[in-house]
């Protein structure tokens, strides 16, 4: 538990918080492994999982057609993913798939959200470094939009 207390402690995503509020993030933290092509959680399934990336690479893609796939943003060791547990109607709205090995520390969204419920100064706390993320993916996503129209008419 230790090596994970001091893998949250260090992570960019938590800077700042109190060394309370860490401690109730490692509560049920644990370590994954995912091999390259295995995917973390599908569109439309239960959202549950908070991820920290310590190694390897992930895409974030979304569904065009059955087929077809979108890439929305690739994440790799700093980067955090998943927040759909926290919103309703707690489903992914996302595909997340490791492209090469991938190490990451999990922790319980639901053990998130009943704690931010009881202790709104951590859900505060919580909120607004997820907020920053969900921005930083709007953002990614209008840049990858802008570019495409250009990308087409130069091909056109």
């Amino acid at each position: 538990m230790k090596n994970l207390y001091e893998t949250i402690l260090s992570h960019g995503f938590f800077r700042g918080m109190k060394r309370e509020h860490l401690a109730v993030l490692a509560d049920g933290a644990s370590e994954v492994k995912f091999k390259a092509g295995e995917v973390l959680f599908r569109e439309g399934e239960p959202a549950n999982k908070f991820y920290l990336i310590r190694s390897g690479k992930l895409i974030v893609e979304t569904r065009e057609t059955a087929k077809e796939r979108i890439l929305v943003q690739t994440l790799a060791a700093g980067d955090v993913l998943g927040w759909s547990w926290l919103f309703p109607p707690f489903v992914w709205h996302f595909q997340a798939r490791a492209t090469e090995p991938t190490e990451a520390v999990v922790l319980s969204g639901a053990h998130l959200l009943n704690v931010a419920e009881r202790d709104h100064e951590f859900g505060y706390a919580l909120m607004k470094r997820v907020a920053q993320v969900v921005i930083h993916r709007l953002q990614t996503t209008r840049k990858q939009l802008l570019r495409q129209p250009l990308q087409s008419a130069l091909e056109g």
